[in-house]
Protein backbone atom coordinates (compact mmCIF):
# COMPACT_ATOMS: atom_id res chain seq x y z
CA UNK A 1 0.00 0.00 0.00
CA UNK A 2 1.39 3.24 -0.96
CA UNK A 3 -0.25 5.66 1.48
CA UNK A 4 -0.23 9.53 0.05
CA UNK A 5 -3.00 10.53 2.57
CA UNK A 6 -0.43 13.04 4.55
CA UNK A 7 2.87 13.78 5.44
CA UNK A 8 2.27 12.76 9.04
CA UNK A 9 1.61 8.88 8.08
CA UNK A 10 5.53 9.48 7.76
CA UNK A 11 6.92 6.30 9.79
CA UNK A 12 10.39 7.56 11.89
CA UNK A 13 14.00 6.74 10.37
CA UNK A 14 16.14 4.08 12.15
CA UNK A 15 18.16 6.54 13.65
CA UNK A 16 15.11 8.64 15.26
CA UNK A 17 14.19 4.96 16.62
CA UNK A 18 17.89 4.14 18.46
CA UNK A 19 18.20 7.94 19.31
CA UNK A 20 14.64 7.43 21.42
CA UNK A 21 16.17 4.23 22.82
CA UNK A 22 19.31 5.83 23.88
CA UNK A 23 18.03 9.09 24.85
CA UNK A 24 19.00 10.84 28.49
CA UNK A 25 15.53 11.78 30.27
CA UNK A 26 14.64 13.39 33.24
CA UNK A 27 11.16 15.09 34.49
CA UNK A 28 10.28 17.85 31.93
CA UNK A 29 7.60 19.32 34.11
CA UNK A 30 10.35 20.63 36.56
CA UNK A 31 12.31 21.24 33.68
CA UNK A 32 14.66 18.74 33.98
CA UNK A 33 15.11 16.68 30.64
CA UNK A 34 18.02 17.28 29.25
CA UNK A 35 17.06 16.10 25.97
CA UNK A 36 13.85 18.10 25.45
CA UNK A 37 15.93 21.41 26.75
CA UNK A 38 18.19 20.81 23.93
CA UNK A 39 15.53 20.27 21.36
CA UNK A 40 13.69 23.47 22.46
CA UNK A 41 17.37 25.06 22.75
CA UNK A 42 17.80 23.78 18.84
CA UNK A 43 14.66 24.90 17.39
CA UNK A 44 14.97 28.80 19.16
CA UNK A 45 18.18 28.76 17.66
CA UNK A 46 17.19 27.74 14.04
CA UNK A 47 13.71 30.26 13.65
CA UNK A 48 16.11 32.86 15.68
CA UNK A 49 13.90 33.45 18.66
CA UNK A 50 14.77 33.60 22.30
CA UNK A 51 12.98 30.57 23.68
CA UNK A 52 10.95 27.42 22.17
CA UNK A 53 8.31 25.14 23.41
CA UNK A 54 7.71 21.63 22.68
CA UNK A 55 4.50 20.37 22.80
CA UNK A 56 2.33 17.29 21.40
CA UNK A 57 0.70 18.74 18.35
CA UNK A 58 1.05 21.43 16.14
CA UNK A 59 -3.06 21.60 17.14
CA UNK A 60 -1.97 22.10 20.38
CA UNK A 61 0.76 24.59 19.65
CA UNK A 62 -1.53 27.06 18.20
CA UNK A 63 -4.08 26.79 20.90
CA UNK A 64 -1.44 27.50 23.37
CA UNK A 65 -0.22 30.22 21.09
CA UNK A 66 -3.68 31.67 21.06
CA UNK A 67 -3.97 31.33 25.09
CA UNK A 68 -1.37 33.67 25.86
CA UNK A 69 -1.06 36.09 22.94
CA UNK A 70 -5.34 37.09 23.72
CA UNK A 71 -7.96 37.36 26.39
CA UNK A 72 -10.98 36.07 26.78
CA UNK A 73 -14.15 38.23 24.23
CA UNK A 74 -11.06 39.07 21.70
CA UNK A 75 -11.06 38.59 18.04
CA UNK A 76 -8.31 36.89 15.76
CA UNK A 77 -8.14 37.44 12.34
CA UNK A 78 -7.42 35.15 9.73
CA UNK A 79 -7.71 33.41 6.35
CA UNK A 80 -11.12 31.71 6.01
CA UNK A 81 -9.69 28.36 4.84
CA UNK A 82 -6.91 28.44 7.56
CA UNK A 83 -6.52 25.13 9.50
CA UNK A 84 -6.64 27.46 12.64
CA UNK A 85 -10.78 27.70 11.71
CA UNK A 86 -11.16 24.89 9.55
CA UNK A 87 -9.45 21.86 11.14
CA UNK A 88 -8.89 22.35 15.21
CA UNK A 89 -12.38 21.76 16.85
CA UNK A 90 -13.20 25.54 17.24
CA UNK A 91 -11.14 25.16 19.92
CA UNK A 92 -10.25 28.87 19.81
CA UNK A 93 -13.71 29.80 21.27
CA UNK A 94 -14.41 26.62 23.31
CA UNK A 95 -10.84 27.53 25.16
CA UNK A 96 -10.09 31.24 24.57
CA UNK A 97 -13.29 32.16 24.39
CA UNK A 98 -11.87 34.56 21.30
CA UNK A 99 -14.07 34.34 18.36
CA UNK A 100 -12.53 33.97 14.38
CA UNK A 101 -12.66 36.54 11.97
CA UNK A 102 -12.01 35.34 8.52
CA UNK A 103 -11.31 36.71 5.36
CA UNK A 104 -10.56 35.36 1.95
CA UNK A 105 -7.43 35.04 0.45
CA UNK A 106 -5.67 34.08 -3.08
CA UNK A 107 -3.94 30.71 -2.44
CA UNK A 108 -3.91 31.24 1.59
CA UNK A 109 -2.72 34.75 1.24
CA UNK A 110 -4.85 37.30 2.97
CA UNK A 111 -4.69 40.87 0.92
CA UNK A 112 -3.23 43.30 3.26
CA UNK A 113 -5.59 45.93 2.95
CA UNK A 114 -8.14 43.75 3.77
CA UNK A 115 -6.15 42.96 6.59
CA UNK A 116 -5.91 46.52 8.03
CA UNK A 117 -9.76 47.32 7.31
CA UNK A 118 -10.72 44.11 9.15
CA UNK A 119 -9.04 45.70 12.69
CA UNK A 120 -11.41 46.93 15.13
CA UNK A 121 -11.87 50.35 16.04
CA UNK A 122 -12.15 51.51 19.89
CA UNK A 123 -16.21 50.78 19.92
CA UNK A 124 -17.69 49.81 22.91
CA UNK A 125 -19.71 47.38 20.62
CA UNK A 126 -16.57 45.81 19.35
CA UNK A 127 -14.64 42.89 20.10
CA UNK A 128 -10.69 44.00 20.66
CA UNK A 129 -8.37 42.45 17.57
CA UNK A 130 -6.12 39.94 19.60
CA UNK A 131 -3.71 38.56 17.11
CA UNK A 132 -3.57 37.73 13.24
CA UNK A 133 -2.64 34.61 12.24
CA UNK A 134 -0.71 33.09 9.14
CA UNK A 135 -0.32 29.64 7.81
CA UNK A 136 2.41 28.64 5.87
CA UNK A 137 2.89 26.67 3.80
CA UNK A 138 -0.98 26.56 3.59
CA UNK A 139 -2.96 23.33 3.57
CA UNK A 140 -6.18 23.75 2.00
CA UNK A 141 -4.65 25.62 -0.53
CA UNK A 142 -2.77 22.57 -2.15
CA UNK A 143 0.68 23.78 0.26
CA UNK A 144 0.78 26.87 -0.91
CA UNK A 145 3.93 28.73 0.42
CA UNK A 146 3.13 32.20 1.86
CA UNK A 147 4.73 35.21 -0.10
CA UNK A 148 7.50 36.67 2.21
CA UNK A 149 6.26 39.98 0.97
CA UNK A 150 2.55 39.25 1.95
CA UNK A 151 3.59 38.63 5.59
CA UNK A 152 6.19 41.88 5.95
CA UNK A 153 3.23 43.70 4.83
CA UNK A 154 0.82 41.90 6.96
CA UNK A 155 3.31 42.30 10.01
CA UNK A 156 3.93 46.06 9.23
CA UNK A 157 0.20 46.31 9.99
CA UNK A 158 0.15 44.32 13.03
CA UNK A 159 2.88 46.37 14.80
CA UNK A 160 1.53 49.67 13.31
CA UNK A 161 -1.28 48.43 16.05
CA UNK A 162 0.27 46.69 18.30
CA UNK A 163 -1.12 43.69 17.44
CA UNK A 164 0.88 40.31 17.71
CA UNK A 165 1.26 38.20 14.37
CA UNK A 166 1.21 34.37 15.02
CA UNK A 167 2.28 31.47 11.78
CA UNK A 168 1.10 28.47 11.89
CA UNK A 169 4.14 27.18 10.73
CA UNK A 170 3.24 23.05 10.46
CA UNK A 171 5.18 23.12 7.07
CA UNK A 172 7.01 26.08 7.16
CA UNK A 173 10.31 23.64 6.62
CA UNK A 174 8.49 22.75 3.66
CA UNK A 175 8.27 26.25 2.60
CA UNK A 176 12.11 27.27 3.14
CA UNK A 177 12.72 24.17 0.86
CA UNK A 178 10.67 25.52 -2.08
CA UNK A 179 11.56 28.95 -1.91
CA UNK A 180 15.31 28.85 -0.25
CA UNK A 181 14.19 31.42 2.07
CA UNK A 182 15.67 30.19 5.60
CA UNK A 183 12.72 29.57 8.28
CA UNK A 184 14.13 32.33 10.58
CA UNK A 185 13.93 34.58 8.27
CA UNK A 186 10.30 33.71 7.89
CA UNK A 187 9.99 33.65 11.73
CA UNK A 188 11.15 36.98 12.03
CA UNK A 189 8.32 38.57 10.63
CA UNK A 190 6.17 36.78 13.34
CA UNK A 191 6.25 37.16 17.25
CA UNK A 192 5.10 33.27 17.71
CA UNK A 193 5.24 30.61 15.46
CA UNK A 194 4.70 26.62 15.37
CA UNK A 195 6.05 24.11 13.46
CA UNK A 196 5.68 20.32 13.00
CA UNK A 197 8.09 17.73 13.91
CA UNK A 198 5.79 15.03 13.10
CA UNK A 199 5.06 15.42 9.55
CA UNK A 200 7.66 15.97 6.73
CA UNK A 201 10.67 16.36 9.03
CA UNK A 202 9.79 12.21 9.92
CA UNK A 203 9.42 12.42 13.89
CA UNK A 204 6.70 10.59 15.24
CA UNK A 205 5.68 12.96 17.62
CA UNK A 206 5.30 16.48 18.58
CA UNK A 207 5.44 20.36 17.46
CA UNK A 208 7.18 22.92 18.88
CA UNK A 209 6.34 26.94 19.61
CA UNK A 210 8.65 29.46 19.68
CA UNK A 211 8.75 33.34 20.41
CA UNK A 212 10.13 35.59 23.13
CA UNK A 213 11.60 33.84 26.67
CA UNK A 214 8.62 35.78 28.38
CA UNK A 215 5.70 34.15 25.56
CA UNK A 216 7.24 31.08 26.33
CA UNK A 217 6.82 31.27 30.40
CA UNK A 218 3.41 32.08 29.78
CA UNK A 219 3.18 29.54 26.97
CA UNK A 220 4.41 26.64 29.36
CA UNK A 221 2.02 27.41 32.27
CA UNK A 222 -0.85 27.32 29.36
CA UNK A 223 0.58 23.76 28.26
CA UNK A 224 0.36 22.56 31.77
CA UNK A 225 -3.34 23.96 32.23
CA UNK A 226 -3.94 22.04 28.64
CA UNK A 227 -2.50 18.80 30.22
CA UNK A 228 0.77 18.88 28.16
CA UNK A 229 3.39 18.32 30.58
CA UNK A 230 4.84 15.66 30.32
CA UNK A 231 7.58 13.88 31.96
CA UNK A 232 10.57 11.78 30.52
CA UNK A 233 9.64 13.46 27.62
CA UNK A 234 13.35 13.08 26.02
CA UNK A 235 12.01 9.68 24.34
CA UNK A 236 10.28 11.43 22.27
CA UNK A 237 11.93 14.41 22.19
CA UNK A 238 15.18 12.63 20.62
CA UNK A 239 13.37 11.71 17.02
CA UNK A 240 12.88 15.48 17.07
CA UNK A 241 16.55 16.18 17.64
CA UNK A 242 17.21 14.02 14.59
CA UNK A 243 14.77 15.77 12.31
CA UNK A 244 15.76 18.84 12.61
CA UNK A 245 19.37 17.78 12.11
CA UNK A 246 18.88 15.38 9.40
CA UNK A 247 15.57 15.80 7.95
CA UNK A 248 14.81 19.12 6.51
CA UNK A 249 17.57 18.90 3.72
CA UNK A 250 15.53 16.15 2.16
CA UNK A 251 12.25 17.76 1.57
CA UNK A 252 13.06 18.68 -1.72
CA UNK A 253 12.96 15.48 -2.58
CA UNK A 254 9.30 15.44 -1.46
CA UNK A 255 8.61 18.68 -3.70
CA UNK A 256 10.29 17.26 -6.79
CA UNK A 257 7.72 14.08 -6.32
CA UNK A 258 5.08 16.18 -6.16
CA UNK A 259 5.55 17.77 -9.01
CA UNK A 260 6.44 14.35 -10.61
CA UNK A 261 3.19 13.16 -9.48
CA UNK A 262 1.25 16.47 -10.76
CA UNK A 263 2.59 16.25 -14.29
CA UNK A 264 1.64 12.44 -14.70
CA UNK A 265 -1.69 13.44 -13.52
CA UNK A 266 -1.83 16.02 -16.15
CA UNK A 267 -1.57 13.87 -18.95
CA UNK A 268 -4.32 11.74 -17.42
CA UNK A 269 -7.58 12.57 -19.51
CA UNK A 270 -10.67 13.44 -16.80
CA UNK A 271 -8.17 14.48 -14.19
CA UNK A 272 -7.45 17.88 -13.70
CA UNK A 273 -5.04 19.18 -11.56
CA UNK A 274 -6.16 21.98 -9.17
CA UNK A 275 -3.39 23.86 -7.32
CA UNK A 276 -0.06 25.11 -8.05
CA UNK A 277 2.27 22.48 -6.83
CA UNK A 278 4.66 24.68 -4.85
CA UNK A 279 5.46 21.97 -2.07
CA UNK A 280 4.71 18.30 -1.14
CA UNK A 281 0.75 18.61 -1.79
CA UNK A 282 -0.98 18.00 -5.12
CA UNK A 283 -5.21 18.36 -5.73
CA UNK A 284 -6.66 16.26 -8.07
CA UNK A 285 -10.18 16.95 -9.55
CA UNK A 286 -11.96 13.39 -9.90
CA UNK A 287 -15.33 15.45 -12.25
CA UNK A 288 -14.45 15.04 -15.55
CA UNK A 289 -13.36 11.32 -14.94
CA UNK A 290 -16.90 10.25 -13.94
CA UNK A 291 -15.66 10.00 -9.83
CA UNK A 292 -16.95 11.98 -7.04
CA UNK A 293 -13.72 12.19 -4.56
CA UNK A 294 -14.99 9.20 -2.16
CA UNK A 295 -15.71 6.64 -5.27
CA UNK A 296 -12.63 7.58 -6.63
CA UNK A 297 -10.90 7.01 -3.20
CA UNK A 298 -12.27 3.69 -2.76
CA UNK A 299 -11.47 2.59 -6.36
CA UNK A 300 -7.69 4.03 -5.56
CA UNK A 301 -7.47 1.81 -2.72
CA UNK A 302 -8.15 -1.39 -4.35
CA UNK A 303 -5.20 -0.91 -6.82
CA UNK A 304 -3.21 0.34 -3.21
CA UNK A 305 -3.15 3.62 -3.40
CA UNK A 306 -4.42 5.92 -0.29
CA UNK A 307 -5.23 9.28 -0.32
CA UNK A 308 -8.35 11.84 1.02
CA UNK A 309 -10.84 13.63 0.03
CA UNK A 310 -10.86 17.54 0.26
CA UNK A 311 -13.73 18.45 -1.71
CA UNK A 312 -17.07 16.55 -3.23
CA UNK A 313 -14.75 16.12 -6.50
CA UNK A 314 -11.20 17.03 -5.35
CA UNK A 315 -8.67 14.78 -3.86
CA UNK A 316 -5.58 15.23 -1.60
CA UNK A 317 -2.42 13.43 -2.85
CA UNK A 318 0.59 14.10 0.35
CA UNK A 319 4.59 13.33 -0.61
CA UNK A 320 7.09 12.59 2.59
CA UNK A 321 9.46 10.58 3.21
CA UNK A 322 10.35 7.73 2.33
CA UNK A 323 7.86 7.72 -0.72
CA UNK A 324 9.96 7.67 -3.76
CA UNK A 325 10.36 8.26 -7.43
CA UNK A 326 9.76 5.06 -8.58
CA UNK A 327 7.13 4.77 -5.75
CA UNK A 328 5.45 7.75 -7.60
CA UNK A 329 5.54 5.50 -11.26
CA UNK A 330 3.50 3.09 -9.45
CA UNK A 331 0.51 5.71 -8.76
CA UNK A 332 0.74 7.16 -11.92
CA UNK A 333 0.50 3.30 -13.52
CA UNK A 334 -2.72 2.67 -11.53
CA UNK A 335 -4.54 5.98 -11.71
CA UNK A 336 -4.41 5.36 -15.29
CA UNK A 337 -5.48 1.96 -15.04
CA UNK A 338 -8.06 3.24 -13.29
CA UNK A 339 -9.27 6.01 -15.12
CA UNK A 340 -9.13 3.60 -18.41
CA UNK A 341 -11.42 1.69 -16.57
Amino acid sequence: MIDLRSDTVTKPTEAMRKAAYKAEVGDDVYGEDPTINRLEERAAEMLGKEAALFVTSGTQGNQIAILTHCNPGDEIILEQNAHLFLYEGAAMSALAGVQPRTLPGVRGAMDPSDVAAAIRSEDIHFPETGLICLENTHNKAGGAVLPIENMKTITQIAREHHIPVHLDGARLFNASAATGISVDKYAALTDSVQFCLSKGLGAPVGSIIAGSEDFIKKARKWRKRLGGGLRQAGIIAAPGLVALEEMTERLTEDQENAELLASGISHITGLEIENKVETNIVLVNTEKAGYTAEQFLEALKDEGVLAVPFGPHTVRFVTHYPISGKDIDNVLTKIQQLVNR
